[in-house]
């Protein structure tokens, strides 16, 4: 078992936190990742040694993505087999709860059931403003993108089975949007996940933390907006494209389906590439899926156009309470069927758990440890 810790400018909690964790179990690995902090720090990285920790260093600050991914694939190529768990280097995961997580893959490992093993904090009791508003926020409009409802999107303090490691390397982002683009991805990506909850800890109201509100926020969100900006381009062009062939033919079924068929286009590449970010093999599959997605909406467009235009509503008016209704539908099928395909393990065993695990020990392996980058 190895404990990651990716560290920016890292206060002297670090090394008491490898001090305690190997105090804690003889056995455990601590890998920090210095994310560039710079020799005004030195001392803390080489205290976290002395204590036990290996230390890896980026020269420059490139983002707390960046820094697990750097701890990942050194755990691939160093220690493979080994399951991690990542935490925090500022001292806000209590040493009880980063056992607990590690306990928490041993037994999965024991019961052959693997999953992502997410520390979450409840929120209550005295938590900053930002964190209980940015948290909140969060939760939202990630049960809207994701589809599964998370009580703590933002918890850094996660377990990690060694399976899943080489899948962690390919998920975008570097920065404080990976850990959200892991877990809006893990499900399509036949990764299962549970909770254990864990205490909720602010040091100096949150002080040392790197998320910075405006421009981390907005990094996080923006996966969550893609899904949302994606549909709505193609309602764009479909709406125009209607408005265009309805004057040119006067035929209103002609229109829909012409324009059903390039907005349709578009938005599939768009989705496939950009929203759910797919490669390569099993575009096929994909598009025949989304065809007859497609093609099932059409059909309802088609109805629901007729029966309301017949009524009296005005086209525009018609076409945008149809696409209104058939939103969350085509939204929710193209997420878990159509480009959903589970690539670890069978869509059955991705599914989210909440269930509270035994405290354990775990082993750390260090990634510069520090404030988030």
């Amino acid at each position: 078992m190895i404990v990651v810790i990716p560290a920016l400018e890292p206060g002297p909690a670090l090394p008491q936190i490898v001090r305690e964790l190997a105090a804690s179990d003889p056995d455990v690995d601590v890998l920090i990742v210095d994310d560039g902090s710079g020799p005004a720090y030195a001392s803390v990285f080489r205290a976290c040694r002395q204590a036990g920790a290996r230390v890896l260093h980026h020269p420059a600050n490139r983002g707390k993505g960046a820094a697990l991914k750097t701890a990942f694939a050194d755990v691939l190529s160093t220690r493979p087999g080994e399951d991690v768990v990542t935490a925090d280097a500022d001292g806000q995961h209590r040493i009880a709860d980063i056992l607990r997580v590690a306990d928490g893959l041993r037994e999965d490992a024991a019961s052959e059931t693997r999953a992502m093993i997410l520390g979450c904090r409840a929120f209550t009791g005295a938590v900053p403003a930002r964190s209980r508003v940015g948290n909140a926020a969060s939760r939202g409009l990630f049960r809207l993108a994701a589809g599964w409802r998370l009580s703590d999107t933002q918890t850094g303090l996660r377990g990690l089975p060694a399976s899943v490691l080489a899948w962690l390397l390919e998920v975008p982002g570097d920065r404080f949007e990976y850990e959200q683009n892991v877990l809006l991805r893990a499900h399509r990506a036949g990764v299962a996940t549970r909770e254990i909850p864990i205490e909720t800890v602010y040091l100096d109201d949150n002080a040392s933390s790197h998320f910075r509100p405006v421009a981390d926020s907005l990094r996080v969100v923006l996966p969550l907006v893609l899904f949302g900006g994606s549909s709505l381009l193609a309602f764009f062009i479909d709406t125009l494209a209607l408005l265009a062939m309805t004057a040119l033919t006067g035929s209103l079924v002609l229109s829909i389906v012409v324009a059903r068929l390039v907005s349709a286009s578009v938005n599939f590449l768009v989705n496939r590439r950009v929203v759910f970010g797919r490669r390569g093999a099993g575009r096929w599959r994909q598009a025949v899926r989304y065809a007859l997605l497609a093609g099932l909406l059409l059909a309802s467009n088609i109805v629901w156009m007729q029966a309301l235009t017949t009524f009296g509503v005005p086209l525009l008016a018609a076409k945008i309470a149809t696409e209104a209704v058939l939103f969350v539908t085509s939204y929710g099928v193209q997420r878990s069927l159509v480009f959903g395909r589970p690539e670890l393990e069978s869509p059955s065993k991705a599914r989210h758990r909440n269930r509270i695990g035994a405290p354990t020990r775990m082993e750390s392996h260090p990634l510069h440890t520090g404030r988030s980058s």
